[in-house]
């Protein structure tokens, strides 16, 4: 039986790829190594901020371009960004169940409460694990555990939800269950291969596990 499901943000519930592609490709749009491409973006997307700007420029030091980074984000962020199709109904549902709710997310804090407050979904996260919460951001276990502690459940009963190979081996290393979706840019044989349980072809599909999970 399911009791509790994390989610991650970005690319998950939340569509902000093309905002998260468009703010890379600012930032380096006049980089000596000259523009960035969608294709090498996106193998790099579900890490963290400073990981992917590092893969990116080459540098250890990416402090000057993190708010370069940030303010192209947060100004296209209401133009750009909307839910993935089906979240809002499957959340609330989820709550009428009684299933407990969190967001485990490589974010930092004050942008993921940002999104979650846009989208009145907020209410329905019982806990909220940032980047800022944590020692070790995914695919490390403890955003995952960190989760699971805090509400108190257990990690047999608990499903993640995620978009990207660190989300799935996050939740493996942490003894939870791994849902991919299908929509993710990496495309779902990757999570396939890190070893999804479950491949998320509509949000809605949640509904079977939970069904099959309690039968």
């Amino acid at each position: 039986m399911i009791e509790t499901v994390l989610f991650d943000l970005d690319g998950t519930i939340i569509d902000t790829n093309e905002l998260i592609i468009s703010s890379f490709m600012h930032v380096f749009e006049k980089g000596p190594k000259g523009p960035l491409t969608r294709e090498g973006i996106i193998p790099h997307m579900g890490t963290t901020l400073e990981y992917q700007l590092q893969a990116f420029s080459g540098l250890d030091d990416v402090s000057q371009l993190v708010p370069l980074y940030r303010t192209y984000n947060q100004q296209h962020h209401d133009e750009m960004v909307r839910p993935f199709p089906h979240v809002n109904e499957v959340v609330e549902w989820l709550h009428g169940q009684g299933i407990s709710m969190g967001i485990v997310t490589t974010k930092i804090r004050p942008s993921t409460l940002m999104t979650l407050e846009k989208f009145n979904l907020e209410k329905y996260m019982s806990v909220v694990v940032t980047v800022n919460d944590v020692e070790n951001p995914k695919p490390h276990p403890e955003p995952v555990l960190t989760a699971v502690k805090s509400l108190g459940c257990n990690p047999e009963t608990t499903l993640m939800v995620g978009d990207s190979s660190v989300d799935i081996q996050s939740a493996k290393a942490a003894g939870v269950q791994a849902a991919g979706v299908a929509w993710s840019l990496k495309g779902e044989q990757l999570l396939r291969d890190y070893g999804a349980d479950y491949i998320l072809k509509d949000m809605r599909d949640i509904f079977t596990i939970i069904g099959q999970k309690q039968e």
